[in-house]
């Protein structure tokens, strides 16, 4: 009885892995079994041999589904009767020669997987060589860019010192686009990790990282900010200026308003990515309890607790 390979198996996934899937995992174990990176491992060359048939066969979706066909007459233990000439001993892994691939054998492996005439493999193996001398593209690399919210807001441009790995230090000088936000990343083509063999090098991407503001925080598109004011410009009402991303504004308080009420500045928030327009600024309210007070002053809270309690 023939051996049954589960081609699932050897590549550690299940019958129902998607091709995405499947290539996956295929990518893994080929890293870590490449005959490039165990030179004289025969364990790992062995290894490296059987996930390149396995992948063979189950990356293509009609080798895929007559593999499956095959294999499951042997999981079920019914009896398969190969065509006269089938070779139950033959070693996939070297491929076929004149001989061993007869027309009856050719017939019967074709109506399996297709024209499979070369071992599934065997190319790994002979383009090894040029493989590890083919020029490939370095990788990306990414690094942190601390941005004050102006700086995010109105755009600037910077001059930044750049060390990635493996290149030599250098200063840049970055163009850095107005209405970024936290996390947005800008792209420096070409200064990414060194390629090998000639290969070009990766980018560079600096991710902006908002600094901490005394005054602003921002929530998507909007501005947020908090305001002390008086007792007295609580009740009477009042006009105050407070900072925003375009300067200082004219802000009226309400007579009668209350600590933790949100007043809006509409359209002084963040220029939004997607449309013509901006976010809005949003102002929470809290009543300032003085600690100190002058003499007068506290009269004057006498006499108008005085006419409260009168009220009552």
């Amino acid at each position: 009885m023939v051996k049954y390979k589960d081609y699932y198996n050897i590549l550690g996934v299940s019958r129902s892995s998607t091709e995405q899937e499947i290539k996956a995992a295929y990518r893994k174990l080929a890293r870590k079994y490449h005959p490039d990176t165990n030179r004289g491992d025969k364990t790992a060359e062995e290894k490296f041999k059987e996930i390149s048939e396995a992948y063979e066969v189950l990356r293509d979706a009609e080798k895929r589904r007559r593999y499956d066909a095959l294999g499951s007459g042997f999981r079920g233990g019914t009896e398969f009767k190969p065509p006269p000439g089938f070779d139950f001993n033959f070693d996939f892994s070297k491929g076929f020669t004149q001989t061993s691939y007869d027309s009856t054998f050719s017939d019967f492996f074709e109506m399996l997987f297709g024209d499979f005439k070369q071992s599934p493999f065997e190319h790994s193996f002979k383009d090894s060589a040029t493989y590890s001398k083919r020029k490939i593209r370095g990788s990306d690399h990414s690094i942190d860019l601390p941005l004050a919210i102006e700086e995010a807001f109105k755009g600037t441009t910077r001059k930044i010192d750049i060390s990635v790995p493996g290149r030599e230090s250098k200063r840049l000088e970055v163009k850095i686009p107005p209405s970024v936000r936290d996390g947005s990343k800008i792209r420096m083509s070409g200064q990414g990790l060194e390629g090998k063999n000639g290969g070009e090098p990766g980018d560079l991407y600096l991710v902006v990282r908002m600094k901490q503001h005394p005054f602003y925080k921002i929530t998507g598109d909007d501005v947020n900010s908090e305001i002390s004011i008086t007792p007295a410009e609580a009740v009477l009402g009042s006009e105050i200026e407070i900072p925003t991303l375009d300067g200082p504004v004219k802000l009226v308080i309400p007579k009668g308003t209350q600590s933790d009420k949100v007043l809006r500045l509409r359209g002084k928030g963040m220029k939004m990515q997607k449309e013509n327009s901006r976010g809005d600024h949003f102002i929470k309210i809290k009543i300032s309890i003085p600690q100190s007070i002058s003499d007068e002053e506290k009269k004057l809270y006498k006499d108008l607790l005085s006419l409260q309690k009168k009220k009552k």
